[in-house]
């Protein structure tokens, strides 16, 4: 049986239901712990498991020391770019936002 291909449109949804499943974790996270922990920890999560990304597109050791320096300049630019999108959305928030409750 053929894969499918999924259109644009179809991995975009799928694309969000993930963000949205790691908000929805980081919420229920920040209910008990600071919010600058919990961001914290979804960098490292997310350098961990993009670092394992990268390995799965190395076919030995050599590529993936060689791929480094690349990966962390794909990476670094994707999330700078995200960042400045996310801060620029959240403005549009602020007022309802702002006085999150901090756990201490």
């Amino acid at each position: 049986m053929a894969e499918k291909t999924l259109s644009d449109d179809e991995v975009d949804v799928i694309y969000r239901q993930m963000i949205d499943s790691f908000i929805d974790s980081a919420n229920q996270l920040a209910e008990e712990n600071s919010p600058e922990n919990v961001g914290m920890a979804l960098l490292f999560a997310a350098s961990r498991f993009n670092a394992f990304v990268v390995s799965q597109h190395a076919e030995n050791l050599e590529d993936y020391e060689k791929d480094g320096e690349k990966a962390q300049q794909f990476f670094i630019s994707q999330y700078k770019e995200m960042l400045i999108e996310n801060l620029d959305e959240y403005k549009k928030v602020y007022q309802k936002y702002h006085k999150f409750t901090r756990p201490q």
